[in-house]
């Protein structure tokens, strides 16, 4: 915040002189006044009391009294001293005004680090986050990081050489390479020491990726043991393929890539690290980059959240320094001793779960993947199946070359959302579904997909869809009355592990927007008119069911979208 130049003028009236005095680091500052007509005593007292804040400690005692600095056992000490060291080496090293006080030019920072976080639902702990230490209002700045004080690709070329890792590598596994080389190789003499010992282990983030395979079997039925495994065999290639084997950087870098510190269990814990905390800064220079940004990874996620963190050249509209840095500023108001949220973007439970160790109750952007497999009925398909109520498609072979034209499988994933289903789920389903009464002998490529082709074929679009989400709400061992059931015994589901009953709650979610989908279609098939019995279809159709052929494609829909996020399912 700059200070007007009348609240300048009434600092000196102010008793807490220390606050005042000139910090280390200092800035060139630009003052604005206000315009004519603005003020009044009510509005210069309270833009005082703004500039000045609260007294040294007060807020961090009223946090220690609502247990936000965390436990009583010694370890909440650690993580205070772990969180004194990251504010005063980002003062240092970066010139990061956080202080709690005012200063020449400088009004208090807004926020504070808490330790001990909770979900506001479910009172799940969720580790560190960041509270306002004063009422913040809507487009408030809340803090500036230079980038050089980030983790990059850049930054870890420079780590280890240029030579070593080359311009072409991938930046997660640029990243996790340095990551690990601070930690574990430099230790106490890493220039970011004070930021990596506030990065949490493994167990206190634990995505599902890291599960343990009794922790994954309460997720049965649910598509994201799929993508945990795919993703765990790919963190297993890439670390094998970069690190080990007789070409490995292990074995041609021994003294930058010990492999005493290069294991595994380092490599699980560096990419925990990135896919939970690395921001893609999109408004660099030299365009986007991934980073690891000190203090601003801190802050936790709102799927209600407008804001997203982002970078700028450093200065004011006038003088540009030609750094660049990162900002952030406030979607909304809040009041003092709130926490802040950002947006990490409209994720899914399932890529919550997967990547970042939890799930959002009431998430407008969650969705379950739906496998709709329906195989053409080609004479060479029916011979090989030998059942006499399953006849000859005539449109089958032409289905199949539309297909592999438009990129598409036999078999193909759609995420389902609870008020809504992609557009591409029913251009597929109006396709496979065509007979030639639909055609009328005009080849398939004439025809308007995103459109009703006819009465009949949107009623058996419609209803193959239900048919393909009852099929996914088969996959469950149990009912969503069940989950419910247990969630409401508190005392039993304490339980269960951190991991299970995040398990439990985000099986349940799934099978309740599952449910609201069938609703919603059944009701759109009604009000459509298209459950008379005849528009029933003629040629055999599977109406969803999946005949025998593929079973399912090599990549789910979830491994998809967080390829067009920006993260890359195939590392390399």
């Amino acid at each position: 915040m700059k200070f007007a130049s009348k609240i300048i003028s009434l600092l000196s009236l102010s008793s807490t002189i220390e606050s005042f005095a000139p910090s280390k680091q200092s800035k060139t500052r630009y003052f604005a006044p206000l315009a004519a007509g603005e003020g009044g005593d009510k509005e210069w007292a309270k833009a005082l009391e703004e500039s000045t804040g609260a007294l040294p400690g007060e807020f961090e005692k009223e946090m220690k009294m609502k247990g936000l600095l965390g436990k009583k056992d010694g370890g909440g000490d650690t993580k205070l001293t772990a969180n004194a060291n990251l504010i005063q080496w980002l003062e240092e090293e970066g010139d990061v005004y956080l202080s709690e006080t005012s200063t020449w030019g400088d009004a208090p920072h807004p926020m504070a680090i808490s330790t001990d976080t909770k979900d506001e639902i479910t009172n799940e702990s969720s580790g560190r986050g960041l509270l306002a230490r004063r009422d913040i209002n809507d487009g408030d700045e809340l803090l500036m990081i230079p980038l050089k004080l980030c983790i990059t690709k850049k930054s870890a070329r420079k780590a280890f050489g240029k030579d070593v890792l080359p311009s072409d590598i991938n930046e997660y596994l640029a990243m996790a390479c340095q990551l690990i080389h601070e930690r574990f190789v430099m230790g106490e003499k890493s220039f970011y020491k004070a930021y990596i010992d506030i990065l949490p282990e493994v167990g206190e983030v634990n995505p599902t990726f890291t599960w343990s395979d009794e922790d994954l079997a309460f997720l049965q039925g649910s598509p994201v043991i799929a993508a945990t495994k795919s993703l765990q065999m790919k963190l297993r290639s890439e670390y094998d393929s970069l690190l080990g084997g007789k070409d490995g950087l292990m074995a041609k870098f021994p003294d930058k890539f010990p492999k005493e510190a290069f294991t595994f269990e380092h490599w699980e814990w560096a990419f925990t690290m990135l896919f939970s905390r690395a921001i893609r800064l999109r408004n660099l220079r030299q365009g986007e980059t991934l980073a690891l940004v000190p203090y601003a990874d801190l802050i936790n996620h709102s799927c209600f959240s407008q804001a997203y963190i982002d970078a700028r050249e450093a200065g004011d509209w006038l003088f540009k320094t030609g750094e660049e840095e990162v900002i952030l500023y406030a979607d909304r108001g809040y009041r003092r001793m709130e926490q802040i949220y950002i947006s990490y973007g409209p994720k899914s439970n399932a890529e919550l779960l997967l990547l970042y160790g939890f799930a959002v109750e009431r998430n407008p952007f969650n969705s379950v993947d739906v496998t709709v497999s329906i195989a053409p009925r080609t004479e060479s398909f029916v011979k090989e199946i030998a059942d006499e109520d399953v006849a000859v498609d005539p449109l089958a072979e032409e289905k199949i070359e539309f297909l592999s034209a438009a990129g598409r499988e036999k078999t193909v994933d759609f995420p389902c959302y609870a008020d809504r289903y992609p557009i591409e789920m029913l251009e597929y389903l109006r396709l496979m579904q065509m007979t030639p009464e639909d055609s009328r002998g005009k080849p398939l490529s004439e025809f308007d997909f995103t459109r009703p082709i006819s009465t009949a074929n949107e009623a058996a679009v419609l209803t193959s869809v239900i048919q393909a989400v009852k099929r996914q709400l088969s996959k469950y061992p149990n009912s969503e009355e069940d989950d419910a059931t247990m969630i409401k015994d508190k005392a039993l589901f304490r339980l269960l592990s951190y991991n299970q009953r995040m398990a439990v709650r985000h099986r349940r979610n799934e099978k309740r927007l599952l449910k609201r989908t069938i609703a919603a279609l059944e009701k759109q098939i009604r009000q459509q008119g298209l459950d008379s019995e005849d528009l029933a279809r003629a040629e055999g159709s599977t109406l969803g069911q999946s005949l025998p052929g593929d079973d399912r494609k090599q990549r789910t829909a979830l491994e998809e979208r967080l390829e067009k996020m920006g993260l890359p399912v195939d590392l390399r």
